[in-house]
């Protein structure tokens, strides 16, 4: 690979992806201990960054190899880019995706004139479905991330960072199968290589850090992580090598950390971004790497395609993580008036009820007691703590909250 490959790339780009913004927040500047500018990739064409790399595989090969069928297997992004960059360069494409994709999903990759196909449990059986239609069809494999066009079209994010702001001294992006942190690693080093680039993944999908940590290509046995879109197994080896040799360091967020961020994304910044999108910048909130304090960071959110049947449980979970929202159960005795005396007390403490469920069976219970199980909105931590205290000191026993 060459730098020359990222500036093809642009060219190729010009007129079909957009340039997207580098926006500064100083309210997660003031969080972060840093200067935190946002590279808004999830407000790209096709709502993610990897139209950029699609586009450019495929109208290369449109170009140098007249090919007219292209394929891919993926349930997210890489769908959406690729079946867009067939509508546009005229090839057909075949998408396949596994049988549990969202219809959500199926129908934004059918809407660019992608044919779907769902076959398999997983990823890997989508992806041997996807080898299938290549023999069949004499058509081209259009890799999520471990194909040099591919990287080159990732690294013109890079690009476009160095030009909107030539003094960054960080960036942090998010790595799956390592495609995008390959490409702007690889770009900004030959370029700038003053500037420090720091990979984010998932705590429990994380096996790009441990290949950077190792120095060869580490596959692990599962992913778990609610950014589904860097739940990747096998990073590629192509990716490996330039993420090894051109980032500065790989680290992990914990899926609350994730949540959390989305939240204040939608609440500070307005912007809806998916789980994966949103690891760059709760990498930066939660401080987790010291020596960017007082520096210029941009966070590249990478997607805004977020399962919108997925949100309300991300954002229940970013609420409970930033205090927002707690659960506890207490018992009352059950007898009349016990449960205007509990409400009483919350609706003076400023504490408004989600839900409550009753609990007359519990073992714990004498014959005339009753467990209730709450969720309620707070402020805060500290709001919670005292919610707590004055139900105590009020006589309620609370089994226990978080």
């Amino acid at each position: 690979m060459k730098l020359q490959d990222v500036y093809d790339a642009r060219q190729r780009l010009a007129g079909i992806t957009h340039l997207t913004s580098l926006e500064h927040s100083h309210t997660f500047s003031r969080i972060a201990d840093a200067e935190i500018w946002l590279k808004c990739e999830n407000q790209q064409k096709t709502g993610s960054f990897k139209v950029r790399g699609a586009y450019n595989k495929i109208k290369k090969s449109v170009l140098t190899n007249n090919v007219k069928c292209v394929v891919a297997s993926s349930a997210g992004n890489h769908a959406q880019g690729v079946a867009y960059a067939a509508r546009e360069l005229g090839p057909e494409a075949y998408i396949v995706m596994p049988l549990a994709t969202p219809i959500a999903k199926i129908s934004a990759t059918e809407s660019y004139g992608a044919k779907v196909i769902l076959s398999g449990e997983c990823y890997d059986d989508a992806y041997n479905k996807a080898m299938s239609i290549v023999k069949e069809k004499d058509a081209e494999f259009i890799h999520p991330f471990d194909d040099g066009d591919v990287i080159a079209g990732q690294g013109t994010v890079a690009l476009e960072l160095l030009e909107q702001m030539p003094d960054l001294d960080a960036v942090i992006v998010p790595a799956g199968g390592g495609g995008l942190l390959a490409g702007i690693a690889y770009t900004i080093k030959q370029i700038a290589p003053k500037i420090k680039v720091y990979g984010v993944q998932g705590e429990r999908a994380d096996a790009v850090k441990r290949s950077f940590i190792q120095k060869k290509r580490i596959s692990t046995d599962s992913v778990y992580t609610i950014a589904d879109g860097i739940a990747v197994k096998n990073p590629g080896l192509l990716t490996t090598g330039l993420i090894n040799k051109y980032a500065d360091d790989v680290l992990t967020v914990t899926d609350d950390e994730i949540a959390a961020t989305i939240i204040q994304l939608l609440e500070r910044a307005k912007q809806v971004v998916e789980p994966a999108g949103a690891t760059s910048l709760a990498l930066a909130l939660n401080k987790k790497i010291p020596e960017l304090r007082g520096k210029k960071v941009a966070c590249v959110l990478s997607g805004g395609n977020i399962d919108v049947g997925f949100i309300h449980k991300i954002i229940e979970r970013g609420l409970v993580s930033r205090g927002r929202q707690m659960q506890f159960s207490v018992i009352l005795t059950d007898k009349p008036g016990s449960l205007e005396s509990f409400s009483r007390i919350m609706a003076l403490q400023q504490a408004n009820i989600i839900s409550v469920q009753y609990d007359r069976v519990s073992a714990e219970l004498s014959l005339n007691e009753t467990i209730l199980h709450i969720a309620c909105e707070v402020s805060g931590f500290e709001h919670g703590k005292k919610l707590i205290e004055n139900l105590k000191q009020s006589g309620f026993h609370i089994l226990f909250d978080r």
